[in-house]
């Protein structure tokens, strides 16, 4: 009985024009029809990953995940009530928006909205991005990964460990409390930052290629204040990326080369050289703020801190094997 991987996430905005050119020319999404006041995207082949919702918030929607059958669905649905969470069992409609066979969904701890879901559907038609790109790394390893903000680390970190049986890949408690989850192979499906607030930081789309994330780069440095952070690499999971400001305010991080781990022997740890080898100057903040993380970057190479070659990244190695 596990969780699988993020399937797809929802958003609530009343930009949706706005989501509209953001995700296709930006991210490079596909659009798909959009119904009423409901615009899809797709990533892949199945038949929708992102869905924007015209209601007010500007906010996260909820989170999919997926699970292996349907008797997963009944396995947490009866943990969750045991540990006080209350479970409505999706209908049949829901489950048709959703493009799934079946689906339960209640709050975590800071009122997120959580779904737990059975088969994604797929489509027949094959997947003609937004803009030209190599394509997106989903697969096994789902949509990406997001990112919430927490008011209390621990009580989300006993419920998503303890309840959902998230693992955690490594955590960090300078300058504030970071939590890092895996599902699948990939580093993190999922995080939780203790900011002291609630709500979206940002979800992450992986690319192909690394020209996929140069170029959009490059497109996103065209609108006035869209990016948020610079151009960087995570020290965690070794992502290359970028991060956008979005329609709704939170972020999007466009990457690259994240890192796949074997889940079988991998082992928590801490970790104390900040979130990154070197940019992703955080140009949301402020100055104060931004010299804090600068100086953390600083002392990352000072000390001689980098990823392990190309060659000893576990994903980037299978596809250059492959080809």
């Amino acid at each position: 009985m596990a969780i699988t991987s993020l399937g797809y996430i929802g958003i609530r905005s009343n930009r949706l024009d706005d989501w509209s050119s953001f995700s296709t020319g930006i991210l490079g999404m596909q659009p798909v029809d959009r119904a009423g006041k409901v615009s899809a995207y797709r990533m892949d082949d199945k038949k929708q990953r992102l869905i924007v919702s015209d209601e007010p918030g500007d906010t996260l929607a909820y989170l999919g995940w997926e699970v292996d059958s349907p008797e997963d669905l009944d396995h947490y649905g009866a943990k969750l009530e045991q540990n006080g969470c209350a479970v409505e069992q999706g209908k049949r409609a829901l489950c048709e928006q959703r493009c799934v066979s079946s689906l339960i969904r209640f709050n975590d701890p800071d009122g997120n909205r959580i779904e737990l879901f059975h088969h994604l559907e797929s489509s027949s038609a094959p997947f003609i991005p937004g803009r030209p790109v190599s394509g997106f790394n989903t697969g096994p390893y789902g949509m990406g990964h997001a990112v919430l903000h927490a008011t209390n680390t621990e009580a989300l970190l006993t419920f998503y460990v303890d309840v959902l049986d998230f693992k955690v890949s490594d955590y960090g408690l300078s300058p504030y409390p970071m939590y890092f989850f895996h599902v699948n192979g990939r580093h993190h499906s999922f995080a939780i930052l203790g900011s002291g607030s609630t709500g979206f930081h940002h979800f992450m789309v992986e690319y192909g290629n690394l020209d996929d994330v140069g170029q959009g780069y490059d497109i996103a440095q065209l609108d006035q204040d869209r990016i948020a952070y610079t151009l960087g690499r995570h020290t965690n999971d070794y992502m290359t990326s970028y991060y956008a400001n979005t329609p709704s305010g939170f972020f999007v991080e466009s990457g690259w080369g994240g890192r796949i781990i074997d889940t079988d022997t991998w082992q928590a740890h801490e970790t104390n050289c900040g979130p990154s080898f070197w940019g992703h100057e955080r140009l949301y903040l402020n100055e104060q703020d931004r010299t804090t993380m600068r100086e953390m970057r600083m002392q990352t190479a000072a000390d001689g801190l980098q990823a392990p070659p190309v060659i000893e990244c576990p994903w980037l190695y299978q596809t250059q094997k492959n080809r």
